[in-house]
C-alpha cells in the first residue's frame, strides 16, 4: 500500500485528492497538511511513501518546502501540483527536488500513474514535462532574466507588473508588507532594474500579464 501525504491550503482541492486516491486499490492518503509548518510536522511523525505538494502555499511556498523537505528526507518522493503550467515552473521544481510536477487540470490518472511511478522508479516525466525540458536544455544559455526569480519573487513580479499595491500583494500571498518589499527589492537586483515602471514594462513584453 503507498501512503501518501496531501499538502495544500484548500480544503476542497485536498478532499478532492483524498476522494481520486482513496478509489485506488494501492492507495491511501495518512495525512493532509494545509501549510508548509503542517506538513513538515506531520512528515516527521508519519511514515509516508509520497508527498503530494501543492505549489502555491501561504507563508512558505511549495519550492520553499520542497527544499527543506529534501534535505530531511532525501529519499522521500514529492510530487509538484500546480495550477502554473509546466514552462513555468516544472523545471525549477525538478531542480530543487521534484520527483514529478503535475498541473491541476491533469487527468487524475496522470496523478495517480505519477505517483506510482515516482515510489517505484523515482521520478515522473510527461510527455509535456519531457518537451519543455528539451526546450529547457536548448536554451538554457538564454534564459529570459525572470526565470531566475524563485516562485516568491515571480508572484510579486506579477503582481506589480499588474498595478497592486504592496498592501494588497500582501494580502494575497499572506505575507507581511515589509516581506513583499524585499522580494520586490530582489526582484529589482536580480533583473539589474531600479522601478516599478521597468518591471511593468517587462512583464508585458515578455508577456507575463494579460
Amino acid at each position: 500500500m503507498i501512503r501518501v501525504v496531501i499538502a495544500d491550503d484548500h480544503v476542497v482541492v485536498r478532499q478532492g485528492l483524498v476522494h481520486i486516491l482513496s478509489e485506488e486499490h494501492d492507495m491511501t492518503v495518512v495525512g493532509e497538511a494545509g501549510n508548509a509548518q503542517e506538513l513538515l510536522a506531520m512528515v516527521r511523525t508519519q511514515r509516508c511513501d509520497a508527498v503530494v505538494l501543492d505549489i502555491s502555499m501561504p507563508g512558505q511556498s511549495g519550492l520553499e518546502t520542497l527544499q527543506e523537505l529534501k534535505r530531511e528526507h532525501s529519499h522521500l518522493p514529492v510530487v509538484m501540483l500546480s495550477v502554473y503550467p509546466e514552462d513555468q515552473y516544472a523545471v525549477q521544481a525538478l531542480k530543487k527536488g521534484a520527483a514529478a510536477y503535475i498541473t491541476k487540470d491533469s487527468a487524475r490518472e496522470e496523478l495517480v500513474r505519477a505517483i506510482r511511478q515516482v515510489v517505484t522508479r523515482g521520478r515522473y516525466i510527461s510527455p509535456r514535462l519531457a518537451e519543455q525540458l528539451a526546450v529547457h536544455v536548448a536554451t538554457e544559455t538564454e534564459k529570459p532574466p525572470h526565470e531566475a526569480l524563485s516562485v516568491r519573487e515571480y508572484q510579486v513580479l506579477c503582481r506589480i507588473a499588474a498595478g497592486k499595491a504592496m498592501m494588497e500583494i500582501a494580502a494575497e500571498l499572506s505575507l507581511s508588507v515589509k516581506t513583499i518589499n524585499t522580494y520586490r527589492a530582489r526582484v529589482l537586483e536580480k533583473m539589474s532594474m531600479k522601478s516599478n515602471a521597468e518591471l511593468i514594462r517587462y512583464a508585458l513584453q515578455h508577456r507575463l500579464i494579460d
